[in-house]
């Protein structure tokens, strides 16, 4: 876990310092196109992790929705976890802002806008999916085995398409799926990507009439920040085969 506070006998850091070393770790793009708000948000978050050394799950009520931080270590299956709570909860998603950083201890800042039926979430239904998300995460809460009750989770998704490319700007191995928005969509694709181990460390989600498409901006297996092409094509194949319910 990293410092984010001063070590014994040192010379405090500024908070701008302090900024500046906590940025080091994600991509180029992060401190450029993140307000600085944000910034400051996810190092509290951090030093929360630091200090408690679990999950950090926050929850405040935004314009009659509930928005849900989480802040973690970065792993493939993370992604998969959240959403399956999500999906298993029945709630509704309205945005997400995913931060993850390219280089150790690999943290992952994730704010999400959701409700349920169109309202916030009440009291006890926050206590209960604080938990759900920690169980979950923890390995207690079998979430896939819960899903496999109410969807058919090898079933073919609609109309997928699926492509790998490497992001000129961003210089990361960036993935674009684009499918019909139906039950169990988010978690199917978050899923499909924690089989090819790929860790997600920031993630574009746009609506549009009924297709979602998800732009995720990834490191590859063993958390490389470069893949070569002949991976990158096989991974799209896999995953696009995945969604469409063919064995991989």
């Amino acid at each position: 876990m990293p410092r984010v506070g001063p070590a014994k006998n040192s010379i405090p850091l500024t908070r701008t310092a302090l900024m500046r070393r906590f940025n080091e770790s994600f991509p180029p793009f992060y401190s450029q196109f993140v307000s600085s708000e944000i910034q400051v948000q996810n190092l509290r978050l951090a030093y929360a992790l630091y200090q408690t050394r679990r999950a950090v799950v926050q929850m405040q009520d935004e314009r009659g929705k509930t928005v849900v931080c989480l802040a973690y270590r970065n792993r493939p299956s993370l992604l998969s976890d959240l959403f399956g709570v999500l999906t298993a909860f029945n709630l509704s998603l309205h945005g997400i802002h995913l931060y993850g950083q390219i280089y150790s201890p690999h943290l992952v800042f994730i704010r999400l806008t959701v409700s349920r039926d169109g309202h916030s979430l009440s009291s006890q239904a926050k206590l209960n999916l604080e938990r759900a998300i920690h169980e979950c995460l923890a390995g207690v809460f079998p979430v896939h085995e819960t899903l496999a009750l109410e969807f058919d989770l090898k079933a073919s998704l609609k109309d997928v398409q699926v492509s790998f490319y490497f992001d000129p700007v961003f210089h990361l191995p960036t993935l674009l799926v684009d499918v019909d928005n139906q039950l169990g969509v988010f978690y199917r694709v978050m899923r499909a990507l924690a089989q090819e181990d790929l860790t997600v460390v920031n993630l574009n989600l746009m609506f549009r009439r009924n297709r979602a498409r998800f732009i995720f901006y990834l490191l590859g297996p063993d958390s490389t920040l470069t893949m070569p092409e002949f991976l990158r094509q096989k991974l799209a194949l896999n995953i696009q085969k995945r969604l469409q319910g063919d064995p991989v």
